[in-house]
């Protein structure tokens, strides 16, 4: 009786974290096109063969508040706050070294 409750619980934590990570990936999939138009819009210093590699380094490194908030803007539009937490993940150490991994093998 103890082991079916201890293994009912455990296959309901590994079904939490499932539906957790899934909801995590949708979650930053939906933020990926805002974040592109935030980097295509407001920082044009960005080469356009670029954009897509600090997409991907920004949606990296964003933290799941962070990742709720782009994928919001993707849906209600992009805004000034959308523009302050892509410009504070793209400030982040983890951020710019996943940069210098990836921007080099878009050129």
């Amino acid at each position: 009786m103890i082991r079916a409750v201890i293994l009912t619980g455990v296959l309901a934590l590994g079904a939490c974290t499932d539906v957790q990570n899934a909801a995590d990936r949708t979650g930053r999939k939906a933020a990926t096109s805002a974040v592109t138009e935030v980097i295509a819009i407001n920082f044009p210093q960005v080469p356009k063969p670029l954009i897509e590699a600090f997409t991907g380094c920004v949606i990296d490194n964003a933290q799941a508040v962070e990742v709720r908030e782009l994928a919001k803007a993707s849906i209600v539009g992009i805004d000034d706050d959308t523009v302050a937490v892509v410009r504070n993940v793209l400030s982040r150490p983890e951020t710019q070294t996943c940069l210098r991994s990836r921007a080099p093998l878009t050129l």
